[in-house]
C-alpha cells in the first residue's frame, strides 16, 4: 500500500501501522483513558491521541514495541 504511494520506507511504515493496531487493541482491552496511557508511557497526552489516530510520524517501530511491552506486563 505505502509502496504504491511512492514511499521509500514503505515496509517501515507498514510495520508501524501493524504495531499501532496491536497497541490500540491493548489500550482498549485494558480500558485505559488517554491520561493513564500518557502517564504509563511517559509521553504527553496529545501524543497518545496521535497514536490512537495512527499519526505515527514521531514514533519509531522500536518505540511502539516498547509501549506494547509496557501494556503486556
Amino acid at each position: 500500500m505505502f509502496q504504491d504511494l511512492g514511499f521509500t520506507d514503505s515496509e517501515e511504515r507498514k510495520l508501524r501501522v501493524q504495531l499501532a493496531v496491536r497497541l490500540n487493541e491493548l489500550i482498549d482491552e485494558h480500558r485505559l483513558a488517554p491520561a493513564a496511557v500518557a502517564k504509563r508511557f511517559g509521553i504527553p497526552q496529545p501524543h497518545v491521541s496521535e497514536l490512537r489516530n495512527y499519526k505515527l510520524g514521531r514514533f519509531s517501530s522500536e518505540r511502539i514495541v516498547r509501549f506494547i511491552t509496557l501494556l503486556a506486563v
